[in-house]
């Protein structure tokens, strides 16, 4: 279980599935595991729950990956 997890709204929660639905291409914004700003480029393939946390799942063209915690994106930005 990740006790630190601060789980989101269910309406964020929804946009964010709404987004993987379609595969939209956004770039994200969000504070690594460190608290470092950081922004990904790339299209929402899944939004899923693991130990007790819920991720978001993004891949660019180059075919490189981010899981990010949902509790730690800042904004997302559609394409």
């Amino acid at each position: 279980m990740n006790q630190d997890y601060q789980p989101v709204s269910c309406d964020l929660h929804s946009q964010y599935e709404l987004l993987a639905q379609h595969r939209a291409t956004v770039t994200l914004h969000y504070q690594d595991e460190q608290g470092a700003e950081q922004h990904f480029h790339g299209r929402v393939v899944d939004v899923y729950t693991r130990d007790g946390a819920e991720y978001m799942k993004l891949e660019n063209d180059a075919g490189e990956t981010l899981e990010v915690r949902l509790d730690r994106i800042d904004r997302v930005r559609r394409h």
